[in-house]
């Protein structure tokens, strides 16, 4: 029995030796594993990162932060509608590189449930999905076609059918740089 006890404490003296441990100058040369989702393909969403004002038909629309999470896999976007009532909402954007798709899952203070999937069209994001129509009368088909614009500004439209072949616009809006505090002094 002695010997066992004092076998446990030499382990436990060794193993907790500095000549065991790594500090944290030991740590500096050693690079930072890359994120799971460092690819190229998770960041083709990136040019809709920031905080933005919105405008459709020359009016402010509402304002929307657009941000990178969960190390650079996902982006969130928070909206909030201009005036009074303006409904705010939220989306989840991550690409599944199981499907090779983006997808985005959008909830709002209306109760909207909107799930879209898609990806790249000519330097486009294009993501749409299907859900039950307002009226009632079976599904509508969603489309929306975020575009980067040379300038920075980026135009966001959503487009509805029932049919597939006929498309309504929900909204068409411009999504410009927020100015920061500093800027507007």
């Amino acid at each position: 029995m002695y010997r066992i006890s004092i076998l446990i404490l030499s382990l436990m003296m060794l193993f907790s030796s500095p000549a065991w441990t790594q500090n944290e100058e030991e740590n500096l040369d050693v690079p930072a594993a890359p994120s799971p989702c460092s690819g190229a393909k998770y960041h083709q969403f990136d040019f809709w990162l920031g905080d933005w004002t919105v405008t459709a038909n020359e009016q402010l629309a509402g304002t929307n932060r657009v941000q990178s999470i969960q190390d650079g896999c996902a982006l969130q976007e928070n909206w909030q509608g201009a005036g009074p009532g303006g409904v705010s909402g939220s989306s989840f954007n991550v690409y599944d590189r199981v499907t090779d798709q983006w997808h985005q899952t959008w909830v709002d203070s209306s109760g909207t449930l909107l799930q879209l999937d898609g990806g790249l069209v000519a330097g486009n994001m294009v993501l749409q999905g299907d859900r039950p129509a307002a009226d009632g009368s079976g599904n509508s088909t969603h489309r929306i076609t975020w575009t980067p614009n040379p300038d920075g500004s980026v135009r966001q439209l959503w487009e509805a059918s029932t049919d597939g072949e006929t498309w309504t616009v929900l909204f068409d809006g411009l999504y410009q740089t927020t100015p920061s505090e500093n800027e507007s002094e």
